[in-house]
């Protein structure tokens, strides 16, 4: 599953550096999880990072975009698939 910034979020910019994927940001009002990107960490860390970092707990489990494991890594390969031939080729 995505992840999701609920209402409390006092958009302190702490989770946005740390997201491998590039999948949050501030749209000028609130600070969003780009569900497409994000996946929740997958092939980077054991745990999300935003999660981790965030000062108030604002950062849960998206229910409406439901994806298994094994999906999450699809999605991690897509967004960076040419970062690991790299990798595997050196």
């Amino acid at each position: 599953m995505a992840l999701l910034i609920s209402k409390k979020c006092i958009n302190c910019d702490m989770c946005e550096p740390e997201c491998p994927n590039q999948a949050i940001s501030y749209d000028g009002i609130i600070t969003v999880i780009d569900p497409e990107r994000c996946t929740e960490c997958k092939g980077h860390y054991e745990r999300p990072t935003c999660i981790d970092v965030c000062p108030i707990d604002c950062i849960a489990v998206d229910p409406a975009h439901k994806e298994s494991e094994e999906q999450l890594y699809d999605k991690f390969v897509a967004l960076h698939g040419d970062m690991l031939i790299a990798k595997g080729s050196a």
